[in-house]
């Protein structure tokens, strides 16, 4: 916190999309996470308009505030396409903290499977690697065999890369008797880690962790030895919002990561990143102080069409907003898709009379589509962060 109102300073300085999007705000006031859930939430939908309608004088829209050359080593892209500066400090992307708490050490050598082409993956854990200290085989994706044979030859001790490769590698290694014992350490990241296939790796002698990353915003969590959440990382700030809007919701309940980079090189306020989590209480077994997620628990970008007509979570949370009896709402989408209908569940703990017919003409105003509203009681909702459920048989 101490640092948040220096970052929106800089900010609104020295990027000029955030001059814009924080005009009026005094930088001073930001400095606890009230006043910061205050703040505009910027999405990637976004971050993408505003660096092509900049492009080609400006390719990151006005939210870099690095200049090319010395100060900005690499540009990469990731589907869109959203640019991405990369600055020239040492550990750029903060990576580090995570592969040591994976026990990365100095002198390991790294099998590096992230890709290399386009994308900053490869580059934000290499980064990491060498300010641990470890040496780094540039391997990226594909050609199996040849990378089979580089692990046998020049026995690296860890792997780096997404969890499914690493999974055709050992599957691969098993078929043709190639010897890959030497990685007896992973860091995983792209995609979910599900326990099943932690144990399996665990079961071919592999101790693989996973981390939480984003071409954006670099290292978001990291996984300890005690296997209980991911850490935040200490270099950024973490809100867990309802879905389609900028409001934090209680402790425990999944909603969408927002999060505040403390980079001044790329100076994200309040960055949506369109992934599910929720915050776990307590701190890490392992001594660690900073906050724990629950890990990614998917896409929080629920948009779906009813009857010809795009619904928004936004709009969900627009009219649950209307009415302060309401504590969480969620949008059921059944039927057929030629023929559709939706429900408004809504948990409340006061039922004045009409409020039902009051919220459904709310449903009428705000989707312009007519849905029924059902009234229940706290609690009675799945707490998985989900605002529109689709159930519609797709038959």
């Amino acid at each position: 916190m101490a640092a948040l109102s220096g970052q929106v300073a800089h900010a609104q300085k020295s990027a000029p999309a955030f001059a814009a999007l924080l005009a009026g705000v005094h930088a001073a006031d930001i400095s606890s996470r009230e006043a910061l859930a205050r703040l505009p939430v910027t999405r990637k939908h976004a971050l993408f308009d505003r660096q092509k309608a900049g492009r080609p004088g400006d390719a990151f829209g006005g939210f870099s505030t690095l200049l090319r050359g010395p100060a900005m080593p690499r540009i990469f892209s990731s589907p869109g396409p959203i640019y991405e500066p990369e600055g020239s400090t040492r550990d750029y992307w903060r990576s580090a903290r995570a592969l040591f708490a994976a026990g990365f050490r100095s002198g390991d050598l790294v099998h590096n499977a992230f890709s290399y082409h386009m994308t900053p993956g490869a580059f934000i854990m290499e980064a990491g690697a060498h300010a641990v200290g470890c040496s780094v085989f540039p391997a990226g994706v594909g050609q199996t065999e040849q990378q089979l044979q580089a692990i046998a030859e020049l026995r690296p001790g860890a792997y780096m890369g997404t969890p499914s490769f690493l999974r055709i590698l050992v599957e691969k290694a098993l078929e043709t008797g190639s010897d890959i014992s030497s990685i007896r350490k992973g860091l995983t990241g792209g995609e979910a880690l599900p326990p099943s296939l932690r144990d399996w790796f665990t079961g071919h002698g592999l101790d693989v962790f996973q981390s939480y990353a984003t071409a954006d915003l670099g290292l978001i969590a990291y996984e300890t030895d005690a296997r209980e959440g991911l850490v935040l990382d200490e270099g950024v700030i973490v809100e867990i919002v309802r879905p389609g809007t900028g409001d934090p919701v209680p402790d425990g309940e999944v909603g969408e990561l927002v999060v505040t980079t403390l980079n001044p090189a790329y100076p994200l306020i309040r960055f949506g990143t369109g992934d599910l989590s929720a915050l776990l209480p307590g701190a890490c077994p392992t001594g660690r102080t900073n906050t724990r997620i629950k890990g990614w628990m998917g896409r929080a970008d629920q948009t779906t069409k009813v009857r010809g007509m795009f619904v928004h979570p936004g709009q969900v949370a627009d009219i649950a907003r209307r009415f302060p009896e309401v504590l969480r709402a969620r949008l059921v989408i059944t039927g057929e898709m030629a023929n559709d209908s939706m429900t408004l569940m809504v948990e409340t703990a006061a039922t004045p009379q009409g409020l039902a017919l009051r919220i459904g003409e709310a449903v009428r105003d705000v989707t312009k589509l007519r849905g029924d509203v059902e009234l229940v009681t706290p609690g009675s909702l799945p707490n998985d962060g989900r605002v529109i459920e689709d159930a519609r048989s797709y038959k």
